[in-house]
């Protein structure tokens, strides 16, 4: 593998907005075919026990990925890699790389052969616990078709890392795209003979394109796979300490969803689907506006750290928030306003039904409105990486994880739970509710401990225009929910876009008159660009 000092550059505000740009396209494609999939699926089988059994079983391989190779492996793992480019040390690099792909592999086909033995017990017990049992044993089988993704995601994942430490980020933010098409063919091709085994077996092969996408672009950087298992060299031990902790904040995330799932196993049957599919819809979004901000800004932050360049990390930190709150404060709100007829639009077809269009609404709404917090997440979990504090956002996030688990327990109650059989305004919202409060806790204390760390944030301006923001969009909600009440019987389709139109004029004018940073920099933008 070859690579230039230049490749370990650190990225301006400008080429960290351009990168981003770029990443918000891929995810912006990526997130219409996973709307695409999730309208395939749920028209196969809408919101029921099969597509319950299915999104449980989907749980233990995404936990086992996530924990071994997902954002934990990439978060420690560029920072040490970054270092070895910066340095033009091209053979550190690739020994680093070489070894920790063959101690990746190594580990996950050994949990995933335990997972596998044990798949029973865990839906019996665990996921599954409140559902019947011929739902818990579907749940098994397709659970272990699916763990064969563990392996073929974790060197996807770790080979995100290394593309992103070149500045290379297109293929891996495509990565998710060619997931999503394994599971648009399992649901339109491989459901027909096969049933919801069909939809397992199309995940499968999602995951191999995920890797796929990615190879073009390694063999360009003559990057060459040799298995090398020496977890004694010192940069992998490196990255095993950094990423240890990372690894225990997301299996503290990973407990809130099999909490969820658990608890709404024992609910009405379609409880787990709406929960899912309301999710997938939030993170969607989330993914264009947050993660795509986040992936950009990460090496440059960890660089910068490197450097001793503080005055440049808070600039650069700060501006990063203040486009992801300009961004995701509407879009959190406005998705929450415009969530059943969203819902409809993109569902409500052959076995998906009007009672299922509301129940996900109800979720998504929930989900929503803690859209923002999630996003700024995003960012300031990777701040701390980047200075290699990978045990704040663990030990933030524990307490998180706990608030989450009490809140749900509570608000599931306040909703209803376990007499309610009112599918549209389920007890599950309040496990969405729940995640939207315990998130923004998170992300407040995060933020709160990280400016300390820093010396401040540019907090005045910052949440200066966070506060414009949300007071342009509680008017924006006004202006659509006022359109959406007096028009009830549009189709799906005018009511979602027609409010988003409205919703989205109302945001950028009332932003205007508040004098939004953002808002005004965006007419300007397009004025210099038409006058060249």
């Amino acid at each position: 593998m070859t690579a230039s000092h230049s490749q370990a550059r650190t990225l301006s505000s400008r080429q960290i907005a351009r990168a981003a740009g770029v990443l918000m396209l891929a995810y912006i494609a990526s997130g219409v075919l996973g709307l695409v999939r999730a309208s395939a699926i749920s028209s196969a089988f809408g919101a029921g026990p099969r597509l319950d059994a299915f999104l449980a079983a989907q749980r233990v391989p995404e936990t086992l990925f996530t924990l071994v190779a997902g954002g934990a492996l990439g978060s420690a793992f560029i920072p040490v890699f970054t270092r070895f480019l910066a340095a033009d040390d091209e053979d550190g690099a690739a020994r680093l790389a070489n070894a920790v792909i063959t101690l990746l592999v190594a580990v996950a086909t050994a949990l995933a052969v335990v997972a596998a033995l044990f798949a029973g017990p865990i839906m019996e017990y665990a996921l599954m616990r409140g559902a019947d049992p011929s739902t818990q044993a579907l749940a098994a089988e397709l659970m272990r078709i699916m763990l064969v993704t563990v392996v073929v995601f974790g060197v996807s994942g770790l080979s995100m890392g290394v593309l992103n430490a070149h500045q290379h980020f297109l293929a891996p933010a495509l990565a998710p795209s060619l997931y999503n098409v394994g599971l648009i063919f399992g649901a339109l091709v491989l459901a027909g003979p096969w049933g919801v085994h069909g939809l397992a077996w199309g995940a499968v092969i999602g995951s191999l394109l995920h890797f796929g996408i990615q190879i073009p672009v390694l063999v360009r950087l003559r990057f060459h796979y040799r298995p090398l298992f020496a977890p004694q060299l010192p940069a992998v031990r490196e990255v095993l300490l950094l990423m240890g902790p990372r690894v225990l904040g997301l299996g503290v995330v990973q407990v809130n969803f099999w909490v969820n799932t658990s608890l709404a196993s024992g609910m009405i049957a379609g409880s787990i689907t709406a929960l899912n599919f309301a999710f997938t819809l939030m993170f969607t979004v989330l993914g264009v506006l947050g993660q795509s901000v986040g992936t950009a800004l990460f090496p440059t932050l960890s660089t910068l750290s490197a450097q001793g360049d503080w005055d440049s990390f808070r600039r650069t930190l700060a501006d990063a928030l203040r486009s992801v709150l300009f961004l995701s404060i509407p879009a959190g709100i406005g998705l929450a306003v415009v969530s059943h007829p969203v819902v409809a639009l993109l569902f409500e077809r052959d076995e998906w039904t009007s009672t299922d269009t509301a129940g996900t609404a109800w979720a998504l709404a929930m989900f929503s409105v803690g859209l923002a917090g999630h996003a700024v997440l995003e960012i300031l979990v990777r701040a701390f990486y980047a200075l290699h504090d990978t045990w704040t956002p663990v030990k933030v996030g524990t307490i998180a994880m706990v608030l989450n688990v009490v809140l749900s327990l509570i608000l599931i109650r306040v909703f209803g739970y376990p007499d309610s059989t009112d599918f549209a305004h389920g007890p599950f919202g309040g496990l969405a509710l729940a995640m939207s409060l315990a998130t923004a806790v998170e992300s407040g204390t995060l933020w709160v401990l990280l400016r300390r760390r820093t010396g401040g944030l540019d907090d005045r301006r910052v949440l200066g225009g966070a506060g414009r923001t949300l007071v342009a969009s509680g008017i924006m909600a006004g202006v659509v929910a006022l359109f959406l009440s007096a028009l009830p019987d549009l189709p799906a389709l005018i009511q979602a876009l027609g409010g988003m139109a409205l919703g989205g004029a109302a945001f950028f004018g009332t932003a205007l008159i508040l004098r939004v940073e953002e808002a005004q920099a965006l007419p300007r933008l397009v004025l210099r660009r038409v006058g060249r």
